[in-house]
């Protein structure tokens, strides 16, 4: 027998279903021989959210894999990660202040949102690091490596954020499916711009080494182990 019910409007399925399904087990006794399987789209809900518990951890190990390749130093990718945190607390306050809930959609949001930080971290650190292999001390390379990329991150950050804006303003049709992923974008870039310019650097003069060597020195101490 299938008994089918309807989310209203201002819920979310996930916190619907699993408030049914403690009031059944609260108030029903089910006769010996039969059981219950919630599905339909709490199933498939449940389903995706399990895929994404895999699939984040390998996003995350391959993205500290890139970045390591194009900084070629563990603690500079380090950093933009350590960052990220920050960064996405723009789209977890864009979906408080919405009212949506955590859904695949927003997760999946999240994620994107992950190669975004790390694109805008990428963006600047690349910049002070160039300047640091040049000679130029920690504080002021940090400085000239955020004003330097200004711009770039800038029109990074307004692109994503500008270019999803009609997506998360719609209450249209289908809408409900595209929305959270939106609102996290635009929530995040708000916030990502801040973090790429003022604490990631901060972040970076405190686990990088305060000491780096430039090409003329490694040049150097190649030939001495020759």
């Amino acid at each position: 027998m299938a008994l089918k019910f309807n989310v209203g409007g201002g819920r979310d399925l996930g916190s619907v279903v699993h408030e049914a399904i403690d009031l059944v087990e609260a108030k029903i006794k089910i006769p010996e021989g039969h059981f219950l399987v919630w599905g339909g789209e709490f199933e498939n809900q449940q389903r995706a959210m399990a895929r994404l518990g895999v699939v984040v951890p390998i996003a995350v190990l391959i993205v500290l894999g890139l970045l390591y390749t194009a900084l070629q130093s563990g603690r500079s990718a380090a950093a933009i990660l350590i960052a990220t945190p920050f960064a996405m607390t723009g789209g977890v306050f864009a979906l408080f202040i919405t009212g949506i809930p955590l859904s695949v959609s927003a997760a999946i949001g999240f994620i994107a949102l992950l190669g975004q930080v790390c694109l805008m971290g990428l963006l600047v650190l690349s910049a002070t690091e160039e300047m640091r292999r040049n000679g130029v001390e920690l504080f002021e390379a940090v400085t000239e490596g955020a004003t330097q990329r200004l711009r770039a991150v800038l029109m990074a950050s307004l692109l994503a954020l500008l270019g999803l804006m009609p997506m998360a303003l719609s209450t249209s049709i289908g809408s409900e499916t595209q929305r959270p992923f939106a609102v996290v974008i635009v929530g995040g870039m708000l916030t990502t711009f801040f973090v790429a310019m003022f604490i990631l650097p901060v972040i970076y003069t405190m686990v990088t080494s305060k000491q780096m060597l430039t090409p003329e020195e490694v040049d150097e101490q190649l030939d001495t182990q020759v």
